[in-house]
């Protein structure tokens, strides 16, 4: 049987990059999914190719950086599929910013997408399951720089290492819900907004990958599609009991010192 035969599986930020491939690696293990994003023709395109391979997919506009929208969209799923089973946060916020130079402006950006946003639409979920007296899963998104990372990164930092304490947190708190609440700290991932961050921030050229590669033990920047199979994983009874834990997947050994 198919990992997610009939789960409902909502992706925030599902439209590009990480989120995408989440959604078609859920289509492909049998779920109903649902993506949201802030742009409707991404999105839309997306759930026209899931619907045209035969899954069950719908589109959500709405802005993961208003509490409200993020509610509403668990609410939209809800009504249109009596539940939501699965939830999986994954949009975020990479602009750049050190101590020194963050503006408030450029933090609450960052809190509001990477850290306010996935913890109401947790809320919303999780009460629809715990209304439901029913199982679920939920998968965050989060970073391996929540370790500490650069110094370009200080208020991404902050909100994804906020997300990772809000994930024990809320695992823990729901455990006897049968919730299992889990995370994934990814590295740097070959994804459409990684090539942006990049060319604006960085003035990456053409053979950035290529450049990257040659510097990474693995030879490759991490794969959306590899990265989506551990998360569908998570999702599914396949993970067992698993619970409350934040995985590094990467390619940099924490703490490893040449």
């Amino acid at each position: 049987m198919a990992l997610l035969e009939g789960r409902v599986v909502l992706v925030n930020g599902g439209s590009q990059g990480v989120g995408a491939a989440v959604a078609r690696a859920a289509a492909r293990e049998g779920a109903v999914v649902a993506v949201t994003g802030r742009r409707p023709e991404p999105g839309e395109a997306l759930v026209a190719e899931l619907t045209g391979a035969g899954a069950k997919a719908m589109f959500v506009r709405a802005d993961l950086a208003d509490a409200e929208q993020a509610k509403a969209a668990v609410e939209q799923v809800i009504a249109a599929h009596g539940r939501v089973d699965c939830l999986v946060n994954s949009a975020g916020l990479t602009s750049r910013g050190s101590l020194l130079d963050t503006t408030p402006e450029l933090f609450d950006a960052h809190i509001a997408i990477n850290l306010k946003g996935p913890f109401f639409a947790m809320q919303a979920a999780v009460a629809d399951m715990v209304a439901r007296k029913a199982p679920g899963t939920i998968v965050n998104i989060i970073t391996s720089s929540a370790h500490g990372g650069q110094p370009f990164l200080a208020p991404y930092v902050a909100a994804k290492a906020g997300l990772a304490g809000l994930t024990r947190n809320a695992a823990h708190a729901h455990r006897w819900d049968r919730i299992r609440i889990n995370g994934l700290n990814i590295g740097w991932t070959a994804t459409e907004g990684e090539d942006a961050t990049q060319r604006t921030f960085h003035g990456a050229g053409d053979d950035w990958r290529d450049k990257a590669a040659r510097e990474l033990p693995m030879g490759k920047l991490g794969q959306p599609d590899e990265i989506a199979d551990f998360v569908v994983l998570l999702l599914s009874d396949r993970s067992g009991v698993v619970t409350g834990s934040v995985i590094d997947w990467d390619q940099n050994v924490l703490g490893g010192l040449d």
